[in-house]
């Protein structure tokens, strides 16, 4: 799949008998096998902007395309497929079903599409789980939460996607599992995939992005590669941001 391409995006939701805007974003590029973190206040429509980019949420208004696919074009069913075909989403509350083993957590995506498991996807689930140092057979209640999130990325990449897209995947971890989760993310992004991130780890968002995104009250404020948006920034709402947080 090629690269993500937004188009006058407008979101906004009912509030107090109004609509408040959430993104209003005039063009945004991502090229494919790029990393790119998103910063900004909480509130500030970071998650929005990764839901409209999967196809989770349609905009109000604009176009979101994904090489030659306009998910937002498709009738529902068909997007729902085409997402699982090719977007994976690392939530921060992980989203799992406690009482299944791991393996079967991976598999579950699979089991949506009314066929049989393939053998190979159960390898493959398998695999990623020992790569990532998770006893397949264990109850998801009985892990850590770091070896939960563990358990929800090895979910995503089992599907392979040509996109993963991170939304505060550490926000809910301790910083001993911090350190595990991040690891694992910092492998991926060697494998060329394309990779949008939210993260509050700013030491590793400049680490591992290709391009910063900055974004206040929906807007896309400044944007570049992270030495210039963490030591030069240009915009007094990043200036106002960084300051409170480094």
């Amino acid at each position: 799949m090629n690269g993500l391409e937004l188009q006058n995006i407008l979101l906004t939701f009912p509030e107090g008998g109004q609509r408040r805007t959430v993104l209003d974003i005039p063009y945004l590029k991502v090229t494919s096998g790029e990393h790119v973190g998103i910063r900004g206040a909480s509130g500030s429509g970071k998650s929005s902007l990764l839901n409209v980019v999967s196809g989770l949420v349609l905009p109000d208004r604009g176009t979101v395309r994904w090489g030659a696919t306009v998910p937002g074009a498709l009738p529902e069913h068909q997007r729902d497929r085409w997402r699982g075909q090719h977007i994976g989403f690392v939530f921060q509350d992980f989203q799992l079903f406690p009482e299944l083993e791991a393996l079967e957590n991976v598999l579950l995506p699979a089991t949506f599409t009314g066929w049989r498991i393939p053998e190979a996807l159960i390898r493959r689930g398998r695999g990623l789980l020992e790569q990532m140092h998770v006893c397949p057979t264990r109850k998801v209640r009985a892990l850590s939460r770091g070896e939960k999130q563990r358990v929800a990325i090895a979910r995503t990449l089992a599907m392979e996607p040509d996109v993963v897209l991170f939304d505060e995947p550490t926000s809910a971890l301790d910083p001993e599992m911090v350190k595990e989760v991040l690891g694992v993310i910092r492998e991926l992004t060697r494998s060329g995939m394309t990779i949008l991130i939210v993260t509050h780890e700013m030491g590793f968002a400049r680490e591992v992005s290709d391009r910063v995104l900055f974004i206040c009250d929906g807007v896309i404020k400044e944007e570049g590669v992270p030495e210039q948006i963490f030591t030069c920034p240009r915009d007094p709402s990043t200036i106002r941001f960084l300051s409170m947080v480094l």
